[in-house]
């Protein structure tokens, strides 16, 4: 596909299934997660990419961080039936910010201060849709999740991650067993406007 196929082809996937990521394709999500820009070439973001077991493990720390939260007889059912959805895929990408490389920044700038934990969001948005945009060009579906802070602290616990990165979304990824419905847009005139 060329990018303007790409993109009008993603599109939030919730049945999703098993799929091998071969080494290749590992390969190009590390260059991506290399090249996205960020202000001030701060390159706070940071990602993880769960396969199999560690994947599998993910989604058993968000079913039962939602069960301590909102009880059994809540969590069976459709709450039960989404997770599970996630665990039927082929892998879960985490996205974080390192919030003492951001907080480097404020502190070396401080005119700027305010926005760059602005500008470390926009960077990580433009990596959640840069990976997003990669899957959906290897034929692939995600989805693009927020169970943090619900299950930050157990995350970092299992990976041993520091105390700085800071989880902003969850991405289960996999084979497209079913295609979303037809999506709603509104005009483009209300969306993007065009001066000569």
């Amino acid at each position: 596909m060329d990018f303007t196929d790409v993109v009008i082809e993603r599109r939030s996937v919730y049945d999703l299934g098993k799929a091998v990521l071969s080494d290749d394709a590992v390969s190009r999500l590390q260059r991506i997660a290399m090249d996205v820009p960020s202000a001030y070439n701060s390159q706070s973001q940071r990602v993880m990419l769960l396969l199999e077991k560690e994947h599998d493990a993910l989604w058993d720390i968000v079913g039962s961080s939602l069960r301590r939260k909102i009880g059994d007889e809540r969590y069976n059912g459709k709450t039960s039936e989404k997770i599970d959805s996630f665990r039927a895929a082929a892998g879960t990408v985490l996205f974080f910010d390192d919030a003492d490389v951001t907080s480097s920044f404020v502190e070396r700038f401080p005119s700027g201060a305010e926005n760059f934990p602005v500008w470390a969001n926009h960077a990580n948005g433009m990596m959640q849709y840069a990976f997003w945009l990669a899957f959906t060009d290897m034929g692939l579906g995600a989805s693009l999740q927020h169970y943090n802070p619900l299950i930050d602290d157990d995350v970092k616990e299992r990976w041993g991650l520091p105390a700085g990165w800071k989880l902003l979304a969850q991405m289960p990824f996999g084979a497209v067993n079913e295609r979303p419905g037809a999506k709603e847009y509104m005009p483009v005139s209300e969306k993007i406007r065009v001066l000569r």
